[in-house]
């Protein structure tokens, strides 16, 4: 039996839709890293539970909404986008209130270790709520854009330009909130020296609420488009949170900027290893991608060891 020979380009499509996904994630989790000063392991599943909570508004926003489409979807499905968003925010503000504020004076490790059993308690409430059974948004199925196909040759579904062009739009969002805003300059201030920020007299109380609810709000939106993309499961933010921090990694600790391009190089990675079997470069399927992803990341850092962009906010 001869192999199905797929176009290089749907691979890197793929990829492109893949990374969308990662670079939302990391950002959220650089933030937390470079203003919080600590690895945040809850960050997977605070991506599941923004994306639950889009499932959950489905019931009564459908109804609302009736047959209206926006670029092949149903209405609905952006406004559920938002309530999740919304909601992953506000959930990400009230734990720091109750639980990462009190513990602050335990230090990174200490933090870090109380973010995993927030983690734990994030996936049990889950559990708890909606079941293990993996659910869908009931976004119908539709076939490739006719006009992409034709003209490029590969698959392209009005999904995954949704997923791509909605990430384009938060990204150039938080840049232009990080460069032309006062937040975005207090953010940066606070992210380079929080003690010197403070005595500059900058609320770093405030700044440290505003990125709970950027990267809540970015962190839902990754889980969301990775629901609509495979399915709404109870372990999808765990099970993908490896890769994010591989992309945080890789593009510079601490880097928001690094954490996009970080996330842009690992999801790409990840979705071209059938294409380098393929091509017989490499010798291995799809199933390994994670681990030639961060493979990838470690050849990157012996060269770079502090990340792509190093340094930089």
């Amino acid at each position: 039996m001869i192999a199905l020979q797929i176009s290089p380009f749907q691979f890197v499509a793929n990829g492109i839709v893949y990374s969308s996904i990662i670079v939302l994630a990391a950002i959220g989790l650089s933030l937390v890293y470079s203003i919080a000063d600590f690895a945040n392991f809850a960050h997977g599943d605070l991506m599941t539970v923004g994306a639950f909570s889009a499932l959950f508004s489905v019931g009564f926003l459908q109804p609302m909404f009736g047959g209206a489409n926006v670029f092949g979807l149903p209405l609905w499905f952006f406004a559920a986008l938002v309530f999740g968003m919304a909601a992953a925010a506000v959930i990400a503000v009230i734990t720091d209130r109750f639980i990462y504020r009190p513990m602050k004076d335990s230090g990174s490790i200490g933090l870090l270790i109380t973010s995993i059993g927030v983690a734990l308690v994030y996936r049990a409430l889950v559990y708890l709520s909606f079941g293990s059974d993996s659910e869908r948004y009931g976004v119908a199925r539709q076939g490739p854009v006719p006009w992409i196909r034709e003209t490029l040759g590969i698959a392209v579904t009005p999904r995954n330009l949704v997923v791509v062009i909605l990430t384009i739009v938060l990204v150039t969002a938080l840049h232009l909130t990080l460069t032309r805003t006062t937040l975005g300059r207090k953010m940066r201030a606070t992210a380079d020296n929080a003690d010197l920020a403070r005595v500059s007299g900058i609320r770093t109380g405030e700044v440290i609420i505003a990125m709970w609810l950027i990267g809540g709000a970015l962190a839902a939106a990754g889980g969301v488009f990775l629901g609509l993309e495979e399915l709404v499961r109870p372990r999808m933010g765990f099970d993908i949170l490896l890769i994010v921090f591989a992309a945080v990694i890789l593009g510079g600790i601490g880097s928001v900027y690094g954490a996009m391009l970080g996330g842009f190089v690992i999801g790409m990675v990840h979705e071209l290893v059938p294409l380098f079997n393929q091509w017989g470069i490499l010798p291995v399927g799809s199933q390994y991608a994670p681990a030639v992803a961060f493979l990838i990341m470690v050849a990157i850092l012996l060269v770079r060891p502090n990340g792509i962009a190093g340094d930089a906010t």
